[in-house]
């Protein structure tokens, strides 16, 4: 039976310029390779040892990538290795069969949040007329599922997203802050769902997952072994479940390390 990984991208195998400083002083930082380019600027890295450990883990499992990221934002990544069969896009709003959004699987998606949670709508109103332009640099809506704003973090008035949080939360909203975006996301959008959904469809019997975001915790509850890195979200707020492995290494050094655990867990022991 196949084994499914289920990975985060951004700050967890993939890591921004701004994301690098997570790593270590720029005189012992490791070669690194880009793997997404956007109007002629380099993006996102990983370490040239991350791209060899993917590259075999690609070969050994079913690797799925798991990713907030829109479709058109997730198909400017190059990762190395042949392209995933699956990818899941939109935190489980779109799940990528070859390259191409599964239309059943997004009507199902939309259906459920139509029933379940307060409209988007409300949610876009309240954040254009609560949030200070002095530190929101852009409003954002991701496939008419959700919501962000890019921010200046560091004039973010701390209690202005607890206060988003607790308005969010009855309306079967969830906030979560990740370096200079605050995401607004439904509760039942989640890439746990689109996981269980790829699992079904492959037969996997084992699922490993890793993330580092508030919006990777159902993922990694949801997978029978996840990881943490030793940045972001989750580490912040030292959170930790059973059957999830909370890692010392931060910024890339710490996307080699999730990928060495995936093949060491995803190769038969013997």
């Amino acid at each position: 039976m196949p084994v499914l990984v289920a990975s985060d991208l951004d700050r967890t195998l993939i890591y921004s310029a701004a994301a690098l400083a997570l790593t270590m002083p720029d005189a012992r930082a490791p070669r690194l390779l880009c793997v997404e380019v956007h109007e002629s600027r380099p993006l996102s890295f990983m370490t040239e040892t991350s791209a060899q450990l993917l590259t075999d883990l690609i070969d050994t499992a079913v690797f799925v990538p798991t990713t907030t990221r829109t479709r058109k934002q997730y198909l400017r990544i190059n990762l190395p290795g042949p392209a995933p069969t699956y990818a899941i896009c939109a935190n489980g709003g779109h799940l990528l069969v070859d390259g191409v959004s599964d239309g059943d699987w997004h009507a199902t998606v939309t259906a459920r949040l139509a029933a379940e949670c307060a409209p988007l709508a409300e949610v876009r109103h309240h954040l254009t007329t609560t949030a200070d332009p002095a530190w929101v640099r852009k409003h954002r809506v991701a496939e008419d599922l959700f919501a962000y704003l890019v921010v200046e973090r560091e004039l973010l008035p701390e209690e202005w997203v607890k206060e988003l949080g607790a308005w969010a939360e009855p309306r079967g909203w969830t906030v979560s802050l990740q370096g200079r975006k605050i995401y607004a996301v439904p509760k039942p959008l989640t890439k746990s769902a689109a996981v269980r959904e790829v699992a079904r469809r492959t037969g996997a019997d084992l699922t490993l997952a890793a993330g580092d975001s508030l919006l990777d915790a159902d993922l990694l509850l949801a997978a029978d072994r996840g990881w943490r890195p030793g940045h972001g979200e989750l580490a912040d707020a030292g959170w930790t479940a059973p059957r999830i492995t909370t890692l010392p290494e931060r910024g890339v050094l710490a996307g080699e390390r999730i990928l060495r655990e995936f093949l060491r867990a995803s190769r038969p022991q013997g």
